[in-house]
This record gives C-alpha cells, structure tokens and sequence, in this order.
C-alpha cells in the first residue's frame, strides 16, 4: 500500500515533535547537572576564589612568610553578628594554622546560617587549602547565642613557583553569611565596589 503524502508529513511532524522534546529534556537535564560540575570546576581551577578542601598539612614549609587577612560579611536576611577575632596573620608558605570567627545571633529565634566563601586575590585561591573550616556545613545559633568557629588552612608552597603567583604578598580570605533557606554557591563572587569594605 502506497504511504500518501498527507501520512509522510504526519510521520516527519513526529520526528520533529520527538527531537524537540528530546532537545527540550537535554537542556534540563544540563541545567541539573550544572552545578556540580561548576563546583568542580572551581574547586580544580581556583575559579571565583574557591579555595582548595584537603585532608591533611604540607609537608613543606618555606621561610617566606605571606599575610593573610580576614573578612566577615553577613547578608540582609541574617540578624547575626560576625567577624574574625583576629584581623590578619603571617604564617610561613605551608605552614598550617587555626584562626578563629565568632558569630552571634542577635534575633529572639533560633536561626540556621551558611558561609559563603573566596579568596582574593582570585589567582592565589587554588593554593589556599582548607583543612577545617565552618563553612563545609551550616551553622545553628540559639537566640543570642555566641559561637567561635575554627578555619585550619595552609598555603601550598607551590604558589611561590608560578610567575602570575610568586609575587603575591597578601592574600584575602572572606566570608558572607546568608540565612540557610536552600543551597547557596560554595564560593562566592566578590562584592561590587561601594557595597563593603574593599578586600586588601
């Protein structure tokens, strides 16, 4: 039996009704799986001032020392009080070291918070290793709770290696608490200019 010309063109329509969607569940499904791969990506690359998570300390370590400052931010939607205890240190290339945050929650309620994180400058972040840090997971205040939060890091010795690197003095390590009402990006961009303190 012949296939009429009406037929053929309802068979091409499907095709394309099937490619289309095809197409359509690709794109979603990319959009899942952008995240992780983003996040990936940053934590191989330093892309965005996302620092390096590792598990144990460098066995090596250089005379030269680097400065290390601290920032502390918190969102508009947060009604904690946070900063750093201390505001810089000097450790050696590779030496590790615990500094402290401390986070009060200032409202009548208990208030869940996660830490929002970079490096600046964006090219020293992949050489800035964190062995513990309060960020990995949120954090819960009761009301008018004060909180003292660890970050144990060392700067890879490597960084003095590189040419875009070696020349880097001081290195700005921030943090942003936002409310914990859905997943937050693990490395935050940097504030646009006028909106906080400048990074040093």
């Amino acid at each position: 039996m012949a296939v009429t010309g009406g037929e053929n063109r309802k068979t091409k329509d499907r095709t394309v009704a099937l490619a289309c969607l095809a197409f359509v569940g690709a794109a979603v499904g990319m959009s899942f799986a952008a995240v992780p791969f983003y996040r990936l990506y940053c934590q191989l690359t330093g892309y965005n001032g996302t620092t390096q998570r590792v598990e144990q300390a460098s066995s090596v370590i250089l005379d030269r020392k680097v400065n290390v400052t601290f920032d502390a931010n918190v969102s508009s939607g947060l009604n904690w009080d946070f900063k750093p205890m201390q505001p810089s240190i000097s450790p050696r290339i590779g030496e590790t070291v615990e500094v402290k945050y401390t986070a009060t929650n200032r409202s009548p309620y208990p208030v869940k918070g996660q830490a929002v994180f970079n490096v600046t400058p964006m090219e020293a972040a992949v050489y800035f290793n964190k062995i513990e840090c309060f960020c990995f997971t949120e954090t819960e205040l009761k009301p008018g709770e004060t909180l003292e939060m660890p970050v144990v890091f060392y700067v890879d010795p490597e960084i003095a290696g590189h040419a875009e690197t070696k020349n880097i003095g001081t290195i700005t390590l921030s943090y942003t608490f936002y409310p914990h009402g859905g997943e937050k990006p693990v490395a935050g961009l940097p504030e646009e200019a006028g909106q906080t303190k400048p990074k040093l």
